[in-house]
């Protein structure tokens, strides 16, 4: 099913749409990452912060039981309802830290949350969710963080990803 594209209002000069895949090779493309200009740099992790688009690039993946996800890695990310997304930050990540301050106050800081979401490991492209802005979190090593989607999730996005994660 298609899906009604919405351009990225937060940094329009990113040619990203909302509700739309992309592979981590586009996203950093879209923001400038990269290394000498042939090559991209690589992206392993789940989050890239992007000092100079003051935002950060939060990639996950629903479904962790296939895709050589160790233990510690094996963060509980998924869709709380078409509006609401529980993610999970890395293990190191603490309330206090630089980062966890700045995904709590992204909103007074004036940075920006981007939210990508696939279904397995084997899914080249993720779904881009658009922004997200921080409503609460618990614990922390990792951060259990909820974030309200601008866009909420497509009927058939959310069934999909709450399938993922059953």
């Amino acid at each position: 099913m298609d899906h009604i594209h919405v351009p990225l209002s937060t940094h329009p000069e990113a040619p990203l749409q909302v509700h739309a895949r992309y592979t981590r090779v586009e996203l950093q493309a879209a923001f400038g990452i990269g290394g000498d200009g042939a090559t991209v740099a690589a992206w392993q992790t789940g989050v890239r912060w992007v000092p100079e688009a003051k935002a950060d690039l939060l990639a996950f993946t629903l479904d962790k039981t296939s895709g050589g996800f160790s233990p510690t890695t094996r963060y509980k990310d998924y869709a709380i309802s078409p509006s609401l997304i529980h993610w999970e930050s890395q293990g190191v990540v603490r309330a206090d830290s630089d980062t966890g301050m700045r995904y709590q106050g992204h909103e007074r800081l004036g940075t920006t949350v981007l939210l990508f979401a696939r279904l397995r490991a084997d899914d080249r492209a993720f779904w881009f969710l658009g922004t997200g802005t921080y409503v609460g979190h618990e614990s922390e090593r990792p951060m259990q963080v909820t974030w309200r989607l601008t866009h909420p999730l497509p009927g058939d996005l959310f069934a999909s990803f709450a399938a993922a994660v059953a």
